[in-house]
């Protein structure tokens, strides 16, 4: 009888974590550059003197969906998509090395070229600093040239772009993915970037909705299973007493 009540206890509660999952790429649908996160269900088994024959049912986050989404255009010279493979470089509020495919900056007050979250946007020789209402242009190699109203075009700085392995990357809890090593990944200089156009969201939203109604049904199965474990329990409770 335990043995139902661990399965189905463990499955009801790993598969409201998962709901949790989907319920994160559906709100990320239009979400720029956004990767959708992978979750699959694992048995593990209880250890313990007596209990090799119990099994948790565990909520284990597989990996991330690496396709690469729609491109879309806007026209604007301070958004860019990742061309293929690849990543940007940004430098996080800790100081560390993060990266993103949503490539919709901005420029800072002081010229800092950052992200729509405030984050700097890493060089291959740190932060980009910008001239004093510039007009700015990126490359497809990620130079970044600055026009002053006043003056000649001048050559400002190269966002850093990588490719390092998928499964060396770790997704953070702010969506941004990091190095499982913690140290930074090298600069590829194969990595382009198209300015002028944003990498949408790979989540399928159908497929999410979808997932959420079977995960529903999957949490409510249990729970009747949990039910029909204490009613078993109650019954052989009042034969064995009856005798």
């Amino acid at each position: 009888m335990d043995k139902l009540i661990y399965t189905a206890m463990t499955g009801a509660s790993h598969t409201l974590q998962q709901q949790a999952a989907v319920s994160q790429n559906l709100a990320n649908t239009n979400t720029p550059g956004f990767r959708a996160a992978i979750n699959t269900f694992r048995a593990v088994p209880l250890m313990g003197e007596g209990l090799p024959t119990r099994t948790f049912v565990v909520d284990s986050t597989a990996g991330a969906d690496f396709s690469q989404g729609v491109m879309q255009p806007t026209g604007r010279p301070l958004d860019v998509a990742v061309n293929g493979p690849g990543w940007i470089a940004v430098q996080t509020r800790d100081g560390q090395e993060a990266y993103t495919r949503n490539g919709s900056f901005q420029v800072t007050p002081g010229g800092l070229l950052q992200t729509r979250n405030g984050l700097n946007v890493q060089g291959d020789a740190g932060p980009i600093t910008l001239p004093p209402d510039a007009q700015v242009t990126i490359a497809q190699d990620g130079t970044v040239s600055a026009l002053p109203p006043d003056g000649q075009a001048v050559v400002v700085g190269r966002i850093k772009l990588t490719n390092p392995e998928q499964n060396m990357l770790l997704r953070g809890d702010d969506g941004l993915f990091r190095s499982r090593d913690g140290n930074p990944a090298e600069a590829d200089v194969n990595v382009n970037v198209a300015s002028g156009f944003l990498e949408g969201s790979n989540v399928n939203a159908v497929e999410a909705m979808v997932s959420m109604i079977s995960l529903a049904r999957q949490f409510d199965m249990q729970m009747k299973l949990l039910t029909h474990a204490d009613n078993n329990a109650r019954q052989a409770s009042k034969i064995l007493g009856s005798n």
